[in-house]
């Protein structure tokens, strides 16, 4: 995939509708139960990055402080999504130890690799940190999962949804209208093309999550090293 044009097509589609008013909101982020719930592989941004995300979100939610904004001990880069959240699902419905001797075989010949988190992009419900692989062992570690999963017979829901392909990480959602769209389109705007830094992914965790990978929800099962 061409991730550079892929970005560019997300943020193009998404500002023309923001700049019509056509945002999608969530009404979910502050249900008082949300029964959604899931396990994924996913991999921490570095403290530099993870400030300098920060930092940048601060600035573009002083212009929509209604919003969703991740904090930071939640930032991540969802290398897999292994059974996507769904209401009534629990660690009890499956066997975790299965799950985690697939992906220490799966990331057994997987080196440490490095993204790039470059620019901003949209969806019509979220702004996103545009990630870039600095070489193919992203990619070869999904395909390897991919694999494995489907060649087994656990419970997994593995590009049921979407196939990912990117390398993206989620650091706001839309949860009510915003009260100056203009202003808000504007900053974000300006800070379309802020470098984030680069970061080494030598680690990954599998965590039990809800939709929006809250700290207080997540449950880890296992770390990997590569």
């Amino acid at each position: 995939m061409d991730l550079e044009n892929h970005y560019h097509t997300l943020w193009k589609k998404s500002l023309q509708r923001f700049n019509t008013g056509d945002f999608e909101y969530d009404a979910m982020i502050d249900a008082d139960h949300d029964p959604r719930y899931g396990i994924t592989l996913i991999a921490r941004p570095s403290e530099a990055v993870t400030q300098s995300i920060t930092h940048t979100l601060s600035q573009l939610t002083e212009t929509a402080p209604q919003q969703y904004a991740y904090p930071a001990g939640d930032l991540h880069l969802t290398v897999l999504s292994i059974i996507s959240c769904y209401p009534g699902f629990s660690l009890g419905d499956i066997q975790p130890e299965q799950y985690t001797n697939i992906i220490r075989s799966a990331v057994d010949t997987i080196d440490p690799f490095h993204i790039h988190f470059r620019g901003l992009t949209a969806s019509p419900s979220s702004i996103l940190v545009q990630g870039f692989p600095e070489d193919d062992q992203l990619n070869q570690l999904r395909d390897r999962l991919r694999d494995q999963f489907k060649a087994s017979s656990l419970q997994h829901s593995i590009d049921k949804r979407y196939r990912l392909e990117t390398a993206h990480m989620t650091i706001l959602r839309f949860k009510q209208p915003l009260q100056e769209e203009q202003v808000f389109i504007d900053r974000l705007t300006k800070l379309k093309d802020i470098d984030f830094g680069s970061c080494r992914v030598d680690q990954l965790s599998l965590v039990a999550n809800d939709w929006y990978q809250r700290q207080q929800k997540v449950q880890l099962i296992e770390k990997f090293d590569l």
